[in-house]
């Protein structure tokens, strides 16, 4: 059956999940704007309450499915969430859902809405990099708000923090498929507002001794910096650009999924090479998801290439954080300081990430 967008566009203005934004002019708002001074304080937004209202964006890869949307609406108001879609999340252009101009004029629209407390992507694939020239990151500054995702959306998360200050929020994405533990840690961190401590739970279940969320110390010692990072194939695919974090001083979370460990290894290679590992204060590994490490016995482990790494830098580090391509995944607060103990494999929150 042949997709009917408009008949589609008008079923969700109908349903009340399509806002209207007849009054904001989506052209200016999706025009680029000179970047703002990198250096910025750090800009807090307002917690979340029941009942508030948050906006699904689309900035990266298209959702073919409808179900998927459904489920990300019905995920969000179980968070006692009331759910606006923006305008080009389920429309096409090629592999994205719109240009980059108008993906980037739904995240402006967000921002500048009233009405919305928080801004929450869909889903991740590719695609979010190539809206950072278009945000109006003036407007953004002046109405912060969450911005909630994670995987393609680290560009999103890193570029904006790094331009306006405002904390971000490495967490699910409106799709993801939303765990208690992970519903559970968004309501802590950006309901709550809690400056936590997190230490991987440890079950035993069947077994004589615990065999799940175990982490690995590769350099000890501990460190504490404000956090910045993600994923690691969009973090370096930025790296270089006015997008990229200043990591000096600070604490780099890096995760990723279904990458080769030779990949893994170039592109901490890149990171090591512009010198972004030894400008770090520590480095925290969370999810490295179904990375293969190849045929032979000559192949290196994933923990091999990250002491190798770690420990030429020499700095603080340990793999197994609980954030990522993973079933359970924690909110990281991009921006906020942190500790964290490499030996103990702990985090400490040193300040609530919202107001």
């Amino acid at each position: 059956m042949t997709f009917n967008r408009r008949s589609f566009m008008k079923g969700l203005a109908a349903t009340g999940l399509l806002p209207a934004f007849s009054s904001l002019a989506p052209s200016v708002l999706a025009t680029p704007t000179a970047l703002r001074d990198s250096h910025q304080p750090l800009l807090k937004p307002k917690r979340l309450s029941s009942g508030d209202t948050v906006m699904l964006v689309a900035p990266a890869t298209v959702e073919y499915n409808k179900l998927s949307l459904t489920l990300a609406v019905e995920s969000l108001e179980a968070l006692g969430l009331k759910v606006k879609i923006a305008p080009n999340v389920m429309t096409r252009y090629g592999y994205f859902p719109a240009s980059d101009e108008d993906r980037a004029g739904d995240i402006n629209m967000a921002f500048i809405d009233e009405a919305v407390s928080a801004v929450i992507a869909l889903k991740g694939g590719w695609g979010s990099a190539r809206t950072l020239p278009y945000l109006n990151y003036d407007a953004i500054a002046a109405n912060p708000k969450i911005l909630l995702g994670y995987s393609d959306i680290t560009a999103l998360l890193n570029g904006l923090n790094h331009k306006t200050g405002l904390v971000t929020f490495h967490g699910p994405n409106g799709g993801s498929a939303w765990s208690q533990f992970s519903a559970d840690n968004v309501r802590d961190i950006l309901f709550n507002g809690s400056a936590q401590t997190m230490i991987n739970p440890a079950d035993k279940g069947e077994y004589l001794t615990n065999r799940s969320n175990r982490t690995q110390t590769i350099v000890g010692g501990k460190a504490e910096g404000h956090v910045v990072g993600g994923n690691l194939t969009v973090l370096t695919a930025i790296q270089g650009t006015p997008y990229f974090p200043n990591v000096k001083g600070k604490i780099l979370l890096l995760e990723d999924i279904g990458e080769n460990i030779y990949r893994v290894d170039r592109m901490l290679t890149q990171l090591a090479l512009g010198g972004i590992l030894n400008d770090a204060a520590g480095v925290i590994f969370g999810g490295f998801t179904d990375v293969n490490a190849g045929r032979g016995l000559g192949n290196f482990s994933l923990m091999d290439i990250f002491e190798q790494h770690m420990t030429r830098a020499n700095k603080p580090s340990f793999y197994g954080a609980m954030f990522g391509h993973i079933k359970d995944k924690r909110t990281m607060a991009i921006g906020t300081k942190m500790a964290f103990d490499a030996d103990a494999g702990t985090i400490t929150m040193l300040e609530s990430a919202v107001l």
